[in-house]
């Protein structure tokens, strides 16, 4: 096992005991799922409010706008991140509380509004059902009427980000919107922020073995959340799981096409984070400008712990309005 010089949460880790229950689900600690309410009145730094995208599959969004925007009668509208949470595709919510708290800061230090999806979980709803939640997402922002969206938002500044699985998230989203960047106007993506981003493959990396009893997210668990989410008889070579596979997406010349930028976080303890190296390796052969963050630490820490986090909402609100001006 590799030196671990950081030491990670404590708390009732889902990761380390993964346990299939009958019925296609998993067992879900409730502890681990602590939710926070959405806050409209603005008692904190961020206001944030609760709307439904689809009642039919349980889909909805947050939205959070930072709290001095809503005291100016003539407020300047903000680049908005579609943000997607971790949790494998099995685990979490947008309203768990270490996700609410990461958005409400991101809203905040990098001067943005955040709308947090909350799509379906696998292995209820195996993958593509998340990359369809988060198309619906963008349908909704594409028409809606929302008072926040309309006053808070430059639609002509959207970036799609995530954490995690959200990072795999928001990249396979990302390949879909490119394809219908046209039908989906007046939106206009400028690109994508991959927060350590959940990739791996058939084929164990470096950091894979040199981690792989990560006190946090051990391989066996990436391993066993990938089977959960992944459609059933694909192996994890799988374009979903992969990005690298079969020479990555055809629909990444779509992303260089519209001169979209990408932003990649990883880190050195992070088991996941060769692939992360070998998915901006695969962007820039492809023509795409990529913006790397890569330091010491562990596995999303930012959203574990927001003391270690400063750093990544700086460089993230860099990335944002450089790109925002382009």
């Amino acid at each position: 096992m590799a030196s671990q010089r950081f030491a990670r949460p404590i708390f009732d880790n889902p990761f380390l005991k993964i346990q299939e229950l009958p019925g296609n689900t998993v067992k879900r600690n409730s502890e681990s799922l602590k939710q926070a309410n959405c806050d409209p009145k603005g008692t904190s730094l961020v206001v944030t409010r609760d709307v439904d995208l689809d009642t039919t599959k349980n889909t909805w969004l947050r939205l959070y706008v930072p709290r001095r925007l809503t005291k100016n009668p003539t407020p300047k509208k903000l680049p908005l991140i579609m943000y997607y949470h971790g949790g494998g595709f099995v685990y979490f919510h947008a309203n768990t509380f270490i996700f609410d708290v990461f958005c409400q800061a991101l809203a905040e230090r990098v001067g943005a509004m955040v709308i947090s999806l909350e799509y379906r979980l696998a292995p209820e709803h195996r993958l593509p059902a998340a990359y369809d939640d988060a198309m619906d997402g963008l349908e909704w922002l594409k028409s809606t009427k929302d008072e926040w969206v309309c006053n808070y938002a430059d639609l002509s500044k959207v970036f799609l980000g995530g954490t995690s699985s959200g990072g795999n998230l928001a990249y396979n989203a990302g390949l879909r919107a490119a394809v219908m960047a046209k039908e989906l106007e007046p939106i206009k993506i400028k690109g994508l922020i991959l927060h350590h981003p959940f990739f791996s493959g058939k084929n164990r990396t470096e950091s894979e073995e040199k981690q792989k009893d990560d006190q946090l997210l051990p391989l066996h668990a990436v391993d066993k959340m990938f089977d959960l989410c992944l459609p059933k008889g694909v192996d994890h070579d799988h374009e979903y799981c992969n990005p690298c596979a079969n020479g990555g997406s055809k629909h990444l010349d779509d992303m260089k096409e519209l001169g979209w930028k990408v932003f990649v976080s990883g880190v050195c303890e992070d088991p996941l984070v060769d692939a992360a190296r070998g998915c901006v390796r695969l962007m820039e052969q492809k023509g795409i400008k990529v913006f790397k963050f890569f330091r010491d630490g562990y596995h999303a820490m930012e959203v574990f712990d927001q003391s270690m986090a400063a750093a990544l909402y700086d460089a993230a609100k860099d990335f944002v309005y450089a790109v925002s001006r382009t």
